[in-house]
């Protein structure tokens, strides 16, 4: 059976009844709430500035007497102004937020008969938010109100009620949660600094399901796009809401293979494998009454996507090598870079999985498709490094807007997105001296991107010089072309490039104007020897 626990203000006025004996001749609210005998309250969490603290333990000592088993835990809240909406709900939001509540083991009520009437709306708010997972109690004496100046018995503790928290009932009410909603969307979006209309809108509506629903989602989008980091976000606000209580359970799919995929996952019994010494209870237990994310699901197997399905659907599952099922409620986000789509049609995805899985499905674009970020995602980051490091590191005018003509330009191709943005912000910053980021600090960060980029991800000089003009041209000629303008970019002049280019058929002729057929070859694509990069 569930531990009761009630919070609630000391009332100064309501529950004062004075330090003698005539104080037992007066109803109390906070102390009447304790002397149900059908409503046995193992702990009160009361609230109460530091100018009451001698009422506080005079209450304490009395609900001892009529209630032994309570326990009462006093919180010293000061308030400058207690009708200050503002500030009471800041306070409250605050004292939630940090409150170690466990659904689990105890049930809570709030009660809302002590406190100002804006302690009361705001108990209301928080309450129905799920800021504060509990049921809003009100008490109140039995008998008119005239009566009880008159004096009353101990022995009637008045009567108590718990309100209804329909909000269809309450229209007035429900349009004030507009404002949380806006907080939850803000939540959703701390660390990711974006003007892409697309990219907010996909926030907003992640926004409304994450709180909603507990249908697995589905992220599309490239490497360093976002989709962790999201997917943690959403934990972090649906764990706030006290809509999950287990943990955050992440795995990247692409590093599971054979045995050791089933045994990550979905656990083993001992001896199910050569190796298998010890029972492994696996990730999907360990996201028990948690979040489990599972990104770059295209790359499992088939047998772990069938039982994967059946845990999604079931909650329940085998171990590797078991004969018993095991039980994991969780709720699942997963993650990919494929077409799920077309791998359903070529074989290597369940069509059955595909279909559970996208119920809610956003692509999340890269940066190259949300080049209006770069600029603000500069001051984030820097910002972050500044947390981080406890050193502010700026750029002078000259330098940022260098480096923004490259990061928004069609030359940097961002193939890390955001991961390698933040990487390079990270290059720069601790180069920096005096906390300056310098043009040549940028000059120098450029070239090294350029290197990278050239090096470990063919660097597409086709598409830097022709922009998406590049993308209407056969792979062949791109492939061909980028090779020529590499070659155009190393050499000193367009004849010296020409004489690497014609290098064999030169020879059989004359008279070679190596020079002149190159500049008509790249005359086919518009372009002329001072377009070339570096030039």
């Amino acid at each position: 059976m569930k531990r009761l626990v009630v919070i609630g203000f000391l009332g100064t006025v309501l529950d004062n009844g004075g330090k003698g004996s005539s104080r037992w001749e007066r109803w109390r609210p906070t102390v009447s709430l304790c002397q149900h005998p059908e409503l046995l309250v193992h702990r009160m969490e009361l609230l109460h500035s530091t100018r009451d603290r001698g009422l506080a333990s005079r209450l304490i000592n009395d609900i001892a007497t009529v209630s032994p088993e309570t326990e009462v835990r006093r919180t010293e809240i000061n308030l400058r102004d207690p009708w200050d909406f503002e500030e009471v709900y800041t306070t409250l939001h605050d004292f939630a937020r940090h409150y170690p509540f466990d659904t689990e083991q105890e049930d809570y009520l709030v009660h809302i008969t002590t406190g100002t009437h804006v302690a009361q709306i705001c108990w209301f708010l928080l309450t129905e938010a799920r800021y504060l997972p509990a049921q809003l109690v009100q008490t109140s004496p039995p008998g008119k109100a005239d009566e009880l100046r008159g004096g009353m018995a101990a022995s009637s503790p008045g009567r108590y009620s718990l309100i209804d928290l329909d909000l269809s009932r309450y229209n007035q009410i429900a349009s004030r949660f507009q404002r949380e909603q806006a907080e939850t969307v803000s939540f959703l979006k701390a660390g990711i600094a974006t003007r892409n209309a697309a990219f907010n809108r996909v926030i907003e509506q992640l926004e409304r399901v994450a709180v909603r629903s507990t249908a697995p989602i589905l992220l599309i989008g490239p490497t360093g796009a976002g989709k962790s980091f999201l997917a943690r976000r959403v934990y972090e606000l649906k764990r706030n809401r006290h809509q999950l209580q287990g943990r955050f359970v992440e795995v990247n799919c692409a590093t599971l293979r054979g045995d050791s995929a089933m045994s990550t996952l979905f656990g083993h019994v001992k001896g199910a494998f050569t190796g298998a010494q010890q029972e492994r209870a696996g990730l999907l237990r360990a996201a028990d009454g948690g979040l489990l994310f599972l990104d770059e699901i295209g790359e499992l197997g088939l047998d772990e996507q069938a039982m994967l399905l059946k845990a999604i659907e079931e909650k329940r599952f085998f171990p590797l090598g078991g004969d018993r099922e095991v039980s994991s409620d969780f709720q699942l986000i997963a993650g990919t870079h494929r077409d799920l789509r077309q791998r359903v049609v070529n074989g290597q995805f369940r069509e059955d999985l595909f279909a559970r899985i996208n119920l809610w499905t956003w692509p999340l674009p890269g940066l190259r498709d949300r080049r209006e970020d770069i600029e603000p995602n500069l001051d984030f980051e820097l910002a972050r490094l500044a947390d981080e490091t406890g050193h502010q590191v700026r750029f002078n005018s000259e330098a940022r807007q260098h480096y923004l003509r490259f990061a928004c330009s069609s030359e940097a191709q961002w193939p890390g997105n955001f991961r390698e943005l933040s990487a390079s912000l990270t290059r720069m910053a601790t180069l920096a001296e005096s906390g300056r980021i310098t043009l040549d600090v940028v000059e120098d960060e450029l070239a090294r991107l350029r290197f990278m980029w050239g090096g470990t991800h063919a660097q597409d000089r086709a598409h830097a010089l022709l922009g998406d003009a590049a993308d209407q041209l056969d792979l062949f000629d791109r492939l061909q072309l980028n090779s020529v303008l590499d070659i155009c970019q190393r050499s000193r002049s367009l004849s010296d490039a020409g004489r690497q280019l014609f290098a064999q058929s030169r020879q059989d002729k004359k008279s070679s104007n190596d020079a002149d057929r190159l500049r008509k070859y790249l005359a086919r694509f518009d372009l002329q020897w001072g377009d070339m990069a570096g030039k």
